[in-house]
């Protein structure tokens, strides 16, 4: 089957010509002379969804899935990590073993559990009854409740590196936020194995000259991916340039949305908490930022704005995250890698969505 696009996405640049798919695997590009409609681009892969149309996902079931992932599919995303934020144990336990294999969406690569190993001083939207110290015991049972492939934890917590030792002998991404992390400690993370950072500047201790924290500490280190929300409200639009300019090539996207994303203001709830989504930012009690109301294809037009080059705004929002959980063949266009692409016109507008090769969105 050939795409019947003008242009695809391959290694960083763009090459005239179409796509052929076989099997559910891309058998070749730069076909003919480029005469089609669209650019085809690696598929959006999302390392921090809550919730999506309508849709809670630490409390949903295989409908509730199968709703929020169609949800996603319209805005590019082709795989992605639903993201349970601190919560009783045996509420954890029971989101891990609901994670559904496959819904006929978007791939589920796994959960991200967002906590709960955090610090008391940077919980953002997180329950305080629900913060932990860190326990291996506990983070035992949590693992073998489901399948966990990123973990966000406070590293300067007392045993904290114990835990991130586990975590990596099994194969799970640590990333470091919701902290109060001095740069000492966090290099002392990162030297440990950790690799990347949960919504850079949010949640954390602040960017001070001579005390710069979690951030300054991963913008000065080339081996750290950065996950910043651009939804022009987490970020100022100087902040996000400034990290750019710092960790261009390693600033993976993502949405950290909530169940109002795709669906529109409205009132909503992440775990248990009621959220109000007012002018498309989302808000949980006494105003406190709750996530979000963004879509990844909002976020790459967002990166774009800022004149960053389209090709590496893409890359922000598929190869980077893809990377930062050990997956490099997601997240990429090439021979023999699997179909999951989004087809751009020239406004940005998604025009088609294929995962393993099967057409999921038509516009």
């Amino acid at each position: 089957m050939k795409l019947g696009v003008e242009a695809a996405l391959v290694q960083g640049r763009i090459v005239p010509g179409d796509v052929e798919v076989v099997d559910g695997s891309i058998a070749s590009y730069g076909i003919g002379t480029g005469s089609g409609r669209g650019l085809a681009v690696p598929g959006f892969v999302d390392l921090q969804v809550n919730g999506f149309g309508g849709v809670d996902l630490i409390g949903a079931d295989a409908d509730g899935y199968r709703r929020a992932g169609e949800a996603l599919l319209e805005t590019g995303v082709t795989a992605y990590l639903p993201t349970f934020i601190s919560a009783p144990e045996d509420q954890l336990v029971a989101a891990l073993s609901r994670l559904p294999i496959d819904t006929g969406g978007p791939r589920i690569l796994g959960a991200h559990l967002e906590g709960p190993f955090i610090a008391k001083t940077r919980l953002g939207i997180h329950p305080a009854a629900a913060r932990r110290d860190p326990d291996a015991a506990l983070l035992g049972r949590l693992l073998a409740a489901g399948p966990v492939r990123l973990m966000t934890l406070a590293p300067e917590l007392e045993g904290a590196g114990e835990l991130i030792d586990l975590l990596l002998s099994r194969g799970i991404t640590v990333s470091c936020g919701h902290t109060d992390a001095t740069a000492e400690q966090a290099l002392e993370a990162f030297d440990r194995g950790a690799r990347t950072v949960t919504h850079l500047f949010n949640a954390m201790r602040p960017f001070r000259h001579r005390d710069p924290g979690l951030a300054g500490a991963a913008l000065s280190r080339g081996d750290v991916v950065v996950q910043i929300i651009l939804d022009g409200v987490h970020l100022a639009e100087e902040t996000a340039r400034v990290v750019w300019q710092s960790a261009a090539g390693r600033v993976a996207l993502v949405t950290d949305s909530v169940a109002g994303a795709g669906f529109g203001d409205g009132i909503y709830v992440l775990n248990g908490l009621e959220i109000e989504v007012r002018d498309g930012v989302a808000r949980g009690p006494g105003g406190v930022l709750a996530g979000s109301a963004l879509t990844m294809v909002d976020a790459v037009r967002n990166l774009h704005g800022l004149s960053v080059p389209l090709v590496d705004a893409l890359g922000a929002a598929s190869a980077v995250p893809a990377q930062v959980i050990g997956l490099p063949t997601l997240g990429r266009l090439d021979v023999d890698l699997p179909a999951d692409i989004v087809v751009l016109d020239d406004n940005l507008e998604i025009d088609r969505v294929f995962v393993g090769g099967e057409a999921r969105v038509v516009a």
